[in-house]
């Protein structure tokens, strides 16, 4: 297997990991199904760009993508709620994630303002 089919592989792992689909993939990055489909085939190399979003938007683990290693996450610290938290958010779609994302944003910017 080719360097570009092992990172597609691997990319398809974590997709599957955060229980999302392809489409919805390509529907919350603006890309093309198609785009996404090569990427996990190893037919396209993914750009640093796409995997950044990945990584932010999804939690998806890159430096197991690039090179097979695994990072190790503090999640040994996280509560039992917080880890339920953490699957239920990786278990909704691309589109009530990003509304999850706003509507903490907006909560923390609220508590920022009123601590100073």
């Amino acid at each position: 297997m080719h360097l570009s089919e092992e990172i597609g592989s691997r990319l398809q792992e974590e997709r599957k990991r955060c229980a999302l689909t392809q489409n919805e993939i390509a529907d919350a990055l603006g890309i093309a199904k198609r785009t996404q489909a090569n990427y996990e085939a190893g037919t396209s190399d993914a750009t640093a760009s796409y995997l950044s979003k990945v990584a932010s938007q999804f939690g998806f683990d890159v430096p197991y993508i690039l090179n097979g290693m695994r990072t190790t996450l503090a999640v040994d610290a996280l509560s039992n709620v917080e880890d339920l938290l953490v699957k239920q958010y990786r278990s909704i779609t691309p589109f009530d994630q990003e509304a999850i994302r706003r509507f903490l944003q907006a909560m923390a910017d609220d508590a920022a303002r009123h601590r100073n």
